[in-house]
């Protein structure tokens, strides 16, 4: 037994696709960090140990009256030395801000994102939950309608035996049993594929029949108009805010582009210690200071890089708009079709009502020889169609109202609990 939260539960807990948004998530918060670490300073430590051959040195050393002399050269087989450097950036023209401020809304449109998925994630449990159901239904409505079909099959055998019915009746009686034997044929193999599109889809064993607590396919009242379905849509729908940020990430990088053409500063210090034996030793040589650096082919090579940064604005600005048109036409057509299955289930209530007392009215006929084999038979088959699409209409109508949610950007969870 499995209700709808739970199934709910269990989709978003085995879901690979959010586990996979997830990630991306974990991505983009790492992209940010590395952006903001470019503020901190950096430091590089190198060293090397050198052996060297017999090198031939001639040294030239000037004595007190300035006439020069020759010493005698050291040998030198090896050297030594070590190399500490740190660089904190003063000004960059903005790159590291900038690039921080895009990373940033970089990694809020992956989280909504990944909100946005998992609305897809729950709206697509709550379809394979009413298809289950309808399956389930289809199989019991067809086993209850072969169950009386086999049973008049069987009387019709009877009087025809005792020559009260034709025989052509009694083989339209028995064909229509072996239709709707198909009929559950097809019905139980549709329970099965949704049965098992459910265990996939909730990460449960293969095989585990789900047996669905109907108690959350209920109607529920909503006094909203379209155009209060239109303007949450806009507020609220996570697709349209993300876009929004990525085209703020967009306008970022242009500001990342145009930065290059300015320099960049940056307080240094080092360290430098060396030996070469027999030559020179150098201890405690620490320097500081402030450097400046320019790229000066960035006046010629920055224009292209703006000029593809701000394409890549106008796209999103574009993509934006079509988005809201999208947005629009998907929460009307929502709309309309959850106005159209709640108006089928008033009109199939009628039809089965209808359907039974047709079928009541023909049976006393036929019992009475004023109907055909034909008419009840055909009075049979459109009772147990009545019955169908009244069932398959409430879950169709709760599927859509929750679809209709789902692009209003209004959490199907949230508004439960409410």
């Amino acid at each position: 037994m499995l209700s709808l939260n739970e199934a709910i539960e269990l989709s978003i807990k085995n879901s690979h696709q959010l586990k996979n948004n997830q990630a991306k998530v974990e991505e983009a918060t790492a992209a940010l960090k590395e952006a903001t670490q470019k503020r901190l300073p950096s430091a590089t430590v190198s060293g090397s140990y050198l052996r060297l051959n017999t090198a031939n040195l001639d040294l030239k050393t000037k004595d007190n009256s300035g006439s020069g002399s020759t010493t005698e050269s050291p040998s030198v087989s090896q050297a030594m030395y070590g190399l500490l450097n740190i660089s904190l950036p003063i000004y960059s023209g903005g790159r590291i801000r900038y690039g921080i401020e895009s990373s940033r809304y970089l990694e809020q449109a992956s989280r909504l994102d990944a909100e946005n998925n998992r609305d897809e994630v729950i709206q697509n449990t709550i379809e394979a939950f009413a298809n289950l159901f309808k399956a389930k239904t289809a199989v019991r409505l067809v086993k209850e309608n072969l169950l009386q079909s086999q049973q008049r099959t069987k009387d019709f055998s009877n009087l025809e035996k005792n020559g009260l019915l034709a025989r052509n009746d009694l083989l339209k009686a028995e064909l229509q049993s072996s239709n709707v034997e198909l009929s559950l044929l097809d019905a139980e193999n549709n329970w099965q594929l949704a049965n098992v599109n459910m265990d996939l889809m909730l990460g449960l064993p293969d095989g585990t029949e789900i047996v669905v607590d109907t108690a959350g396919i209920e109607k529920r009242d909503d006094n909203r108009t379209l155009e209060d379905f239109e303007q949450s849509a806009i507020t609220n729908r996570k697709d349209l805010a993300a876009l929004t940020l990525r085209k703020k990430a967009a306008e970022s990088e242009v500001k990342v582009s145009r930065s290059e053409l300015y320099p960049s500063f940056q307080l240094t210090g080092g360290y430098i210690a060396a030996d070469i034996p027999h030559v020179l030793t150098v201890t405690n040589a620490v320097n500081a200071g402030v450097g400046i650096s320019y790229n000066i082919a960035s006046l010629w090579k920055t224009r292209a890089k703006v000029q593809q940064a701000d394409a890549r604005v106008k796209q999103m600005v574009q993509t934006q708009a079509l988005l809201d048109d999208n947005i629009r036409l998907q929460v009307k057509k929502n709309y309309l079709t959850l106005l159209s299955n709640r108006k089928k289930i008033d009109v199939y209530a009628k039809a089965v009502t209808q359907a039974e007392e047709n079928y009541r009215i023909l049976k006393n006929k036929f019992d009475n020889n004023l109907a055909t084999t034909t008419d009840l038979l055909e009075a049979d088959v459109a009772q147990l169609q009545a019955r169908l699409s009244y069932t398959l209409s409430r879950a169709d109508a709760f599927v859509s109202y929750n679809k209709l949610l789902q692009t209003a950007g209004i959490s199907i969870t949230d508004f439960k609990n409410k």
